[in-house]
């Protein structure tokens, strides 16, 4: 499972070295878009979703590089 660019910038952005960690920033910053911001929300979805199906071994993996 491959991160889009876009998605590694949320991960920088939002993460704090664990899996769970960035889920919560990630849900946590979902309260705060507006109603436009469906583009946002929409990659955040799609993060989100790659992140409840892969283990946090593989999540530090994808992340140290």
């Amino acid at each position: 499972m491959k991160l889009t660019k876009d998605e590694e910038m949320l991960v920088l952005l939002y993460g704090d070295g664990t899996r769970e960690g960035l889920q919560k920033a990630l849900m946590e910053m979902q309260k705060t878009l507006q109603a436009d911001e469906t583009e946002l929300r929409e990659m955040t979805e799609q993060l989100l979703e790659k992140l409840r199906h892969m283990s946090d071994r593989y999540f530090k993996k994808l992340t140290e590089g």
